[in-house]
């Protein structure tokens, strides 16, 4: 008889007296091993699990995702769209998730016993037959569970179904539903476990379906622990080191893993997930492939790392579908008794330390069958939490590999962080919450602002980012705050027809369901206004967030993942008021490169000629430009400081809760929204005039800009802000130099001109300037100089 005829269970069963009985299948399916667990001598060792023994990656996937299909024909495509999937931690993660894909429909959750410090869990069970009991349910949607839809629960066996009925048992209660799918491998409950799981359902009254590769059961003699204690004592060996292995010969491979794509099930994974990570895996695969030796890799084994089974396994699979021949298994926590006989399924045991922070502590983690495998090259696959110095120490996993193989690459994915919810009002900002939620963290306690003259030396002499502070917000004169108003009253029609057909232009060809996301601040109101005209023409409620993006930073890189998690990249639009000279534009287009986004900006005016998506390229006054917080929801500008904002955190911004006695932030939306109906007809005329014309941006501001900045002697085009709202912000938050107004400009420019006298700025008039007047700030400003009126002034 040969080594490949001899089933992996006989040494247990022979000498343990364990019956293995039922489907023809079964031995195909399953070995079995011993384990030192008080509750449960055997183990039932899975040959397509993918966790114990080393198994090619299409036989793993191709078990899960056809189970997943026959629970989408038992529950017809309708249920199947509203079911939510959930796998078991440790060993059914990657299962759970690739039944997930064969319904193809439903989202992902796997229970976890790795706690994430800030996420609150939402239940959690027992299992009570395991070495490790306490599950966590930690989705990054609270909402994920809650729907009535079939909850499919999913575990690599189902021995007693006890762990099924205690979660279905606890989740009942909080989310209660008609209809259960358990789903295993294998089936080996007994006949009383049977009639008990019918029973439980009969009180529960709820449908549960049961579907399996194959069923059977398990007969065990009565002295079954006591005999398996002593055989784990009388075969137990020490570990054997194996062949010297430095750990030095360790390859990193930068795998380049989408930004925001999550690393597993362990706070959900949704459909759009799953098409983002399809659409990448060929290209990760050869990041892979191309450091292994030759035409081919030999010999190659995918080693994923406990909870982290699914990502390891497609992409395993993807090296696969390129030609390698791969094997692919999972280190685990379970201890289990090594015996090298060919009727034992754990044939070799590499033990090493636990490299995750794990929260039970320090202690013992496990690769079984992987000494001895033949392997010449092993791809271990972490993600960030576990790639620590334990990971690489000597004894720790890599060196333990590097013994067994002849070359080890490490691929690190970045761990998925649950983060925080949006803020919104009236906790943070004095906007509705319907109508913005802002991904900012609340830096409202610290002190941030200076003056502005302070902040204008740091920024030109290069001591400091202005996006490290904050200027004193300027408190309008009610001489200005009239001028504010008559300004309003003067273009709210204008801006009412401005925002329909910028809005009318995104849903036309952008998305029908687009996801508004304005870049704080100035895009915010243009953005709760975008958000207003889609629920008024249309009855569309679009969801509408707030990001920062910081000049010669980039935008925010935890909001872009935190989107990227809820929302499918492609409806995203980002917006903003108005275009200058297209800083900003350029900005979004190179944080946005080699994302899923789309880079293209929305914007309510764009004089600038920089975007193809806008209501007027006329550059007119909108009022919001008057102002500060005060018509932005009382929220600051948006601060991006090392020692405040960490790598995974939200920019800050401040909420000026002590300014609400001038706050007009609603009052600016309704005098705007209120003139939706009389622009109705002017909108729909527009859009389809806009639709048809050539909207090729020129970028005739950015001409602008570079010939004023060489006329003026200004030299550095930062300096020089077009357009009626940049210059606005010049005179309210920086030290303007002088500002140039278009001849015959009027009573447009009245606030600008009141502004420029309270600060003793001159307004020069001229000829031929693209825009109705440009903000000039001095590249040689420095503080001590002081005009006759006190206020400092520029020296050269």
């Amino acid at each position: 008889m040969t080594a490949e005829s001899i089933w992996s269970g006989s040494w247990v069963a022979d000498r343990l007296g364990v019956r293995l009985e039922g489907d023809a299948a079964l031995p195909g399916l399953l070995g079995l091993a011993l384990r030192r667990n008080p509750r449960r001598a055997h183990l039932l060792v899975s040959n397509v699990l993918g966790k114990h023994v080393p198994q090619r990656p299409s036989a793993v996937y191709d078990a899960g995702a056809g189970l997943g299909r026959r629970v989408r024909a038992l529950l017809g495509d309708a249920d199947a769209a509203r079911a939510v999937v959930l796998g078991y931690a440790e060993t059914a993660t990657g299962l759970g998730h690739s039944v997930a894909d064969g319904l193809a429909l439903a989202p992902y959750l796997h229970s976890t016993r790795r706690p994430v410090p800030g996420v609150a869990p939402v239940g959690g069970f027992e299992e009570e037959h395991s070495h490790a009991t306490s599950h966590l349910l930690l989705p990054e949607d609270p909402a994920l569970l809650s729907t009535d839809g079939p909850l499919v629960l999913v575990d690599d066996e189902f021995s007693t179904g006890r762990t099924i009925m205690n979660t279905i048992a606890v989740l009942h209660r909080r989310y209660p539903r008609d209809r259960y799918v358990i789903v295993a491998l294998v089936d080996m409950r007994s006949p009383d476990d049977r009639a008990l799981l019918d029973a439980f359902a009969v009180e529960l009254g709820a449908r549960v379906d049961l579907i399996a590769l194959a069923s059977g059961t398990v007969t065990l003699p009565e002295d079954v622990l006591e005999r398996g204690r002593e055989l784990v004592e009388r075969w137990s060996r020490p570990d054997e080191p194996g062949p010297a292995g430095s750990g030095s010969g360790v390859t990193r491979v930068g795998l380049r893993w989408p930004a925001g794509l999550p690393d597993g099930g362990r706070h959900g994974f949704t459909p759009a997930h799953r098409r983002r990570l399809e659409a990448e895996l060929p290209r990760m695969a050869r990041e892979i492939a191309g450091h292994l030796d030759g035409d081919g890799g030999g010999r190659v084994l995918v080693l994923g790392n406990e909870e982290l089974m699914y990502a390891p396994l497609r992409l395993a699979g993807a090296l696969e579908a390129l030609g390698e021949d791969v094997r692919f298994s999972t280190t685990t926590r379970s201890p289990v008794l090594p015996v090298d006989d060919p009727g034992y399924a754990i044939r070799t045991r590499l033990r090493f330390p636990a490299h995750d922070a794990p929260a039970d502590g320090p202690g013992d983690r496990y690769a079984y069958n992987v000494a001895g495998g033949g392997f010449d090259t092993v791809v271990a696959v972490v993600d960030s939490t576990a790639d620590t110095p334990e990971l690489h120490a000597p004894g720790g996993l890599l060196h333990r590999l590097s013994a067994h193989t002849g070359k080890v690459l490490l691929v690190v994915i970045p761990a998925h962080r649950a983060p925080r919810e949006p803020l919104r009002g009236p906790a943070f900002s004095s906007y509705a919450p319907e109508d913005v939620g802002w991904l900012l963290q609340d830096l409202s306690g610290v002190t941030l602002e200076a003056p502005i003259e302070e902040r204008e030396e740091a920024i030109q002499s290069g001591g400091a980012h202005y996006a490290e502070s904050l200027p004193v917000e300027y408190q309008p004169s009610e001489r200005y705050q009239e001028l504010y108003r008559a300004a309003l009253d003067a273009s709210a029609d204008r801006i009412a027809r401005a925002v329909g057909v910028v809005t009318e232009t995104v849903l036309a060809e952008r998305s029908p369901r687009p996801v508004l996301v304005s870049l704080a601040r100035a895009g915010t109101p243009v953005g709760v206004l975008m958000r207003r005209w889609a629920r008024h023409a249309h009855g569309l409620d679009l969801p509408h967030y707030a990001v920062s993006i910081v000049r010669g930073r980039g935008i925010d890189t935890a909001a872009l993942r935190w989107l990227a998690d809820r929302h499918d990249p492609r409806d995203v639009v980002f917006v903003d008021g108005w275009t200058g000279k297209g800083a900003i534009t350029r900005e979004l287009e190179a944080a946005l490169s080699g994302t899923d986004f789309d880079p293209r900006l929305a914007v309510l005016a764009d004089p600038g000629s920089c975007v193809t998506t806008y209501g007027t390229r006329d550059d007119f006054l909108i009022p919001s430009a008057c102002l500060n917080s005060t018509v932005s929801g009382l929220i600051s500008r948006t601060v991006l400081r090392a020692d405040l904002v960490g790598p995974d955190d939200f920019h800050g911004a401040k909420y000026y809760r002590e300014l609400a006695g001038s706050d007009v932030s609603r009052a600016f939306l309704d005098a705007v929204a209120a003139r939706f109906d009389a622009v109705a007809e002017d909108v729909a005329h527009d859009a389809k005039e806009l639709a048809a014309a050539d909207r090729t941006p020129t970028w005739q501001g950015w001409a602008a800009v570079e010939r004023i900045s060489e006329e003026y002697g200004i030299h550095d085009a930062n300096l020089v802000k077009p357009g009626v709202g940049e210059t606005t912000r010049v005179l309210l938050r920086r030290v303007p130099w002088k500002i140039l107004a278009a001849r015959g400009a009027g009573t447009a420019l009245d606030h600008v001109r009141l502004l420029a006298a309270q600060r003793g700025v001159p307004v020069e008039e001229v000829d031929g300037l693209p825009y109705s007047c440009v903000g000039l700030v001095h590249p040689r400003y420095t503080r001590g100089a002081t005009g006759a009126d006190g206020k400092a002034v520029v020296t050269s």
